[in-house]
């Protein structure tokens, strides 16, 4: 059965994220950011590509899996998740390529979707890793810093 984590970075310097990861026996790290350029430039693409890397972890970034703009600035204004919800599972009805891909690289590794937010019961990264165990059947697992609890089971806040 292919197996496919979910991680957040937020409350994270760089070692702990790695730290994280390597606890966890990820070794693919799958970027779903639409945009990966944040505040914090541990995180940024290039940086974290590179951390990555010299850890011995792959980095891929799949752009079409990141939450689009409206979709998020219109939660910014009225912070409705079901709103949210349904406007971002509408735009992943149209990524079957880029579901089908974290497919694929799922099975040939083990990997973790990765977004900012660190609970992932409000990240689109739960809702790309629904669509995945759809598509393929994987088993999702999502991964929490140890002070923001433990894992959660895959159907929370999806």
């Amino acid at each position: 059965m292919i197996g496919l984590s979910t991680i957040g970075y937020s409350g994270h310097d760089r070692d702990s994220f790695l730290a994280l990861l390597v606890s966890h026996d990820i070794h693919r790290v799958i970027d779903v950011r639409e945009m990966p350029w944040p505040r914090k430039p541990a995180f940024s693409k290039k940086a974290l590509a590179a951390s990555l890397a010299q850890a011995g972890l792959d980095y891929l970034h799949i752009v079409e899996l990141g939450c689009p703009r409206a979709i998020r600035d219109q939660y910014r204004a009225d912070h409705d998740w079901e709103r949210y919800r349904a406007d971002f599972l509408a735009h992943l009805a149209g990524q079957q390529a880029a579901l089908a891909k974290v497919c694929e690289l799922a099975g040939a590794a083990p990997s973790a979707l990765l977004c900012m937010e660190a609970d992932y019961r409000h990240c689109h990264r739960a809702l790309v890793a629904q669509a995945v165990s759809g598509l393929c059947g994987a088993s999702i697992r999502h991964i929490m810093a140890p002070h923001a609890g433990t894992e959660g089971p895959a159907d929370a806040g999806a």
